[in-house]
């Protein structure tokens, strides 16, 4: 299984428009510390799946028929606005899988286009090409999923964004199957009482809680990379901060072991 971090941003990106901090004037200086809105490709053999669609350029990174399906993590701007652009193409249908959100992004359900919107149950997996996938509830303003996979060879990765906090059920799912990567909210540096995403601390107990394989941090924001700066704080050896544009591979186990 191989995983691809297209977009690492919160809301906003890096640099943030009129921000002169310190992580601003990097990522204006430098595009390796440019974020982009958060998504990620999954590849798997032949199957290609992409998990949120906030880049507004997916309608040029992408030709008909590249991607076998969209997932959707939930329905603010900067996870979907990359659809606008693609329904009004040409060609077949491209399915997409959603949390059960009736408002959703009114105008995309109004007028779909080429997107075939198709709402999940939370834990009720499902198959696309070699991946099973199993949709996860998250603790969001919006009705939010985050998405387990789990390949042929049982190579694992879980993909939550947004979030603050667990919910009890998704954590014992976790706990029951560790998966061997982990892409985790972690929006904020260290916040006396963290709302809506994760900041440091509960990122990083939540990975302690989960025990994957590897972790990265993502949907960060520029005042997390400018407090990273400053801190320099330590990470454990298994955990990075996610970078647009890094790739990392999965391994599971041969067929026929768990």
């Amino acid at each position: 299984m191989r995983v691809t971090f297209l977009g690492t941003a919160a809301a906003g990106g890096v640099p943030l428009f009129g921000c002169d901090c310190l992580a601003c004037k990097r990522a204006t200086g430098d595009d390796a510390y440019r974020r982009e809105p958060c998504s990620a490709l999954i590849e798997s053999g032949d199957t290609r799946i992409l998990i949120d669609a906030g880049l507004m350029d997916l309608h040029r990174r992408f030709n008909p028929g590249d991607l076998d399906a969209i997932l959707l993590t939930h329905f603010h701007p900067d996870h979907v606005q990359g659809l606008l652009h693609i329904r009004w193409g040409r060609g077949e249908r491209i399915p997409v899988f959603i949390p059960p959100d009736e408002e959703g992004f009114s105008d995309l359900f109004k007028h779909p286009g080429l997107l075939d919107f198709r709402p999940q149950k939370a834990f009720a997996g499902f198959r696309i090409g070699p991946l099973t996938i199993t949709p996860v509830p998250l603790a969001h303003s919006k009705p939010t999923f985050g998405y387990h996979f789990q390949d042929l060879d049982h190579a694992r990765f879980s993909y939550l964004t947004d979030t603050c906090g667990l919910p009890p059920e998704t954590s014992e799912f976790l706990r029951q199957q560790p998966p061997h990567g982990l892409a985790l909210d972690c929006t904020f540096p260290p916040r006396p009482e963290p709302q809506g995403h994760n900041d440091w601390p509960l990122a990083l107990e939540i990975i302690a809680d989960i025990s994957p394989s590897r972790a990265w941090l993502t949907h960060i924001r520029h005042d997390l990379d400018e407090w990273l700066i400053r801190e320099q704080p330590a990470l454990p050896d298994s955990v990075e901060i996610a970078r647009d544009n890094g790739t990392s591979v999965l391994a599971g186990e041969p067929h026929g072991q768990v």
